[in-house]
């Protein structure tokens, strides 16, 4: 595919982008050295072989065979275009790429958006400013600063004394102290991410799959989101989002809730009574460990010995971990954007141990992956959910109800398809009263 480059546009350190900054940002994860870009590029960016200069101006941008979403996934965020000389010269000798000038990099980044980032605390806070050489139209904002909040209350007292002009992260129970202060108010979406269960199939208590299979039958996500999303959430049947389009399969059923097959296969099961450790985060995922702890009374009712583990520390790689909470988003509108970056041969599940394919798995996964036909893709998609479902290493829960708190005066909503951890304040998407 050969791409024309639009002329005239700026880096924010006032370099001027060129076909070279192109060739060298996507060949950075075409061709990866730099660990963070290896992980993205196989489960991603597999196919993609490299980038051409043909002018200043002309890419040509190669694949290793017949790839039915190359447009979308050119414009995946991780190929994002970054300044050649700029990165290279952050470590290092300044005519090589080396792994360290992409660490570096991390912490001051430069693009050619509308804004650019002015002061960054890993953790805790990011400040952009208006980039007035932006080719497109100007950002609305001169300055955005987001600060972590993790306590809920925090943030809400922060909107309400004037700290904070939005806030995220707000769960339905919380909308009405909000939406009661006339100089308040709330937008929301159930959005394009699934809260999750993955259970690791390779723990010695929970290889045989009846086990995981109970873990997941006995879990009521509709009362879940009764309960903690007042029925707000979207609970799916398989794992599947209406933005998918042609590929959306709501007629599977994947994943459902049936308590007395769950207390039937137990039986059956190799389970002897094993406590199973459930791990949730204390504060990143809204609800995340009220879920968790529902869960848990569920499991005990189906004859699981569940226990919480709720902690900060990431334990997916754990080859002691059971069972946590996790979330999964569409990253682009396709089975491959959700489910597929997870669980595809070779992919971040496999590859930290929490999860097995084989050759017949890996033959399914080719034909969803790489056929130009969406009925074919379909018919295939079928195939691996039904995988899943004989031997599960996930529960979709729902996609949340995610919900933002602003003053009156801020008109300001999430768009659809949008993931919440990403707040687009572009020309057209914010404005004041």
């Amino acid at each position: 595919m050969e791409l024309k480059l639009r002329e005239g546009v700026t880096f924010h350190n006032g370099e001027a982008m060129t076909a070279d900054d192109v060739v060298f940002s996507l060949n950075r994860m075409y061709q990866p050295t730099f660990t963070p870009y290896v992980v993205r590029a196989r489960d991603r960016l597999g196919n993609f072989a490299e980038a051409v200069k043909v002018d200043d101006h002309t890419v040509q941008i190669r694949v290793k065979r017949a790839e039915p979403l190359w447009e979308t996934l050119l414009n995946l965020q991780q190929v994002m275009i970054i300044p050649e000389d700029y990165t290279k010269g952050l470590t290092g000798d300044p005519k090589v790429a080396e792994d360290s000038d992409y660490e570096a990099f991390s912490l001051v980044p430069v693009g050619t958006g509308p804004y650019k980032v002015a002061e960054f605390q890993p953790g805790q806070k990011v400040v952009y400013e208006r980039f007035d050489g932006f080719w497109g139209d100007k950002a609305p904002l001169d300055k955005a600063t987001v600060v972590r909040m993790p306590e809920t209350a925090s943030r809400i007292t922060a909107l309400k004394t004037g700290e904070a002009d939005i806030i995220t992260n707000i769960a339905p129970d919380q909308l009405d102290l909000i939406n009661s202060d006339p100089n308040l108010k709330t937008e929301g979406s159930a959005t394009a991410l699934f809260h999750v269960m993955i259970m690791n199939v390779n723990h010695p208590n929970l290889k045989d799959p009846k086990i995981r299979q109970a873990m997941s039958l006995s879990i009521d996500r509709d009362l879940l989101n009764e309960a903690l999303w007042l029925g707000k959430a979207v609970v799916p049947s398989s794992h599947t989002m209406e933005e998918m389009g042609q590929l959306h399969r709501p007629d599977l059923v994947t994943f459902e809730y049936d308590l007395d097959k769950a207390k039937k296969l137990l039986a059956e099961s190799s389970y002897n009574g094993e406590e199973i450790v459930f791990d949730a985060f204390p504060h990143y995922y809204t609800n995340g460990v009220l879920a968790a702890q529902a869960i848990m009374e569920m499991w005990a009712e189906a004859g699981i010995n569940g226990k919480l583990n709720v902690t900060d520390k990431w334990t997916g790689g754990d080859p002691e971990m059971m069972a946590r909470s996790w979330s999964n988003p569409m990253y682009f509108a396709d089975p491959f954007g959700a489910f597929g970056v997870m669980w595809a041969p070779n992919g971040p599940s496999e590859s930290e141990g929490r999860f097995n394919t084989d050759e017949e798995y890996a033959e399914i996964w080719e034909r969803f992956r790489f056929n130009g036909d969406v009925e074919l893709r379909n018919a295939a998609y079928a195939e691996l959910m039904e995988r899943i479902k004989q031997d599960p290493p996930v529960l979709p829960l729902y996609r949340p109800f995610e919900s933002w708190g602003m003053k009156s005066s801020v008109n300001w909503a999430p768009k659809k398809g949008h993931i919440p951890y990403v707040l687009d304040f572009r020309a057209g998407s914010i404005s004041f009263n």
